[in-house]
């Protein structure tokens, strides 16, 4: 069994200090870390955005150091500039003005042709994205196909986005409502290389798309690094959930590419009722049912998940992270994901700002 290498795209917004309103400050926070990040911190769509990333590798312990370090680093460079760094797939409090693009070429064509498609008041979305590798794009596609049953439990683990318009959305990940707003946004069609690329490029021909850089299917292949990247996941400010979603994505990966070398057959979901389990794992999270990847039945969430562990645990065997996972896994199981702890903090005082708070000292304390 082959094993892959790991990596993490982690989107912040940038909370103001007082108001912990959105912040239009990414430009700034940038700068600063980038004295010590280098490329490793970037632009995002909006201003109150910036994203961090991590450098591949093959270690969790590793994966999780950096991730730690990266964080530490954004958090002091938003103090400097009075705001806070926030792992949340949605903005808690809205914004008290329109929030602004970021002027770089890229962003300012992207707001003028997809004007219809975002709100600039409460449009702001932060996401997760884990990348394994290295693959070519002929295997990334492969393993895409083989992986798509199971984006839908690994999206219920990760949602963390509950609030929006100083509301409960009732929704656990109102961030996958937001996000599907933008083209292309959903599973992955079953494609070959071959017909990826004629496919593609008749979406950037017809005005679909600027470019492949904006395909935004749930699990694609990266455009500028040999990986599979995945893309259902909400922003989270519990690390250990991130590490455990990197394991988890991994650990599948390195499975199912073995049973795509020894011609296995493939599981498929029909697309609707994939649909289906992304639209469930948006609105329950754990908390609710999923749709089973090997029968196509509603199944308790949390079953679904033990069932992705063990399906996974021949490649976690093998790289050494079983005992981290299970461990992680049963702590979410017994005391609730992301979105769990967010309508927890807001029913202590019923206050927004402390969940914005709550979420500000994850983030950085990590």
């Amino acid at each position: 069994m082959e094993v892959l290498t790991m990596g993490v795209e982690e989107e912040f917004l940038l909370a103001d200090r007082t108001t912990r309103a959105p912040a239009d400050r990414g430009s700034e926070v940038i700068a600063s870390a980038a004295t010590v990040l280098g490329e490793q911190v970037q632009r995002e769509f909006f201003n109150a955005q910036i994203e961090t990333t991590s450098r591949p590798t093959a270690c969790l312990a590793d994966l999780r150091e950096e991730l730690v370090w990266l964080r530490a680093v954004v958090a002091d460079a938003a103090k400097a500039e009075g705001c806070l760094p926030v792992a949340s797939g949605t903005s808690v409090v809205p914004p008290e003005r329109p929030l602004t693009v970021t002027d770089t070429e890229r962003y300012r064509r992207m707001a003028d042709r997809f004007a219809s498609r975002f709100s600039a008041v409460d449009g702001l979305v932060c996401g997760c994205h884990i990348h394994v590798g290295s693959l070519d794009r002929e295997r990334a596609l492969a393993l895409s196909r083989r992986m798509a049953p199971w984006l839908p439990v690994l999206q219920a683990v990760s949602t963390n986005s509950p609030f929006a318009r100083r509301r409960d959305t009732g929704f656990d990940s109102w961030r996958s409502v937001e996000y599907a707003s933008w083209p292309t946004v959903g599973p992955a069609p079953d494609l070959n290389e071959t017909g990826y690329l004629a496919y593609v490029a008749e979406l950037v021909r017809s005005g679909t798309l600027m470019d492949r850089r904006m395909l935004y299917w749930h699990a694609r292949p990266s455009e500028h690094v040999p990986t599979l990247e995945i893309r259902v996941a909400d922003s989270n400010a519990d690390v250990g959930t991130v590490v455990l979603l990197a394991a988890l994505v991994r650990a599948l990966a390195m499975t199912l590419l073995a049973d795509e070398l020894a011609h296995r057959p493939v599981q498929r979901i029909p697309p609707r009722r994939l649909l289906l389990a992304h639209e469930l794992a948006a609105w329950h999270g754990l908390s609710g049912y999923g749709i089973d990847p090997c029968t196509g039945l509603a199944r308790p969430a949390v079953e679904l998940v033990d069932r992705l562990v063990a399906r996974a645990r021949p490649a976690l065997d093998v790289t050494g992270d079983t005992a981290q996972v299970l461990r992680q896994w049963q702590r979410i199981r017994a005391h609730g994901g992301g979105a769990t702890r967010q309508r927890a903090e807001y029913r202590r005082n019923g206050r927004l700002t402390d969940v914005v708070d709550a979420l500000a000292h994850l983030t950085a304390a990590a």
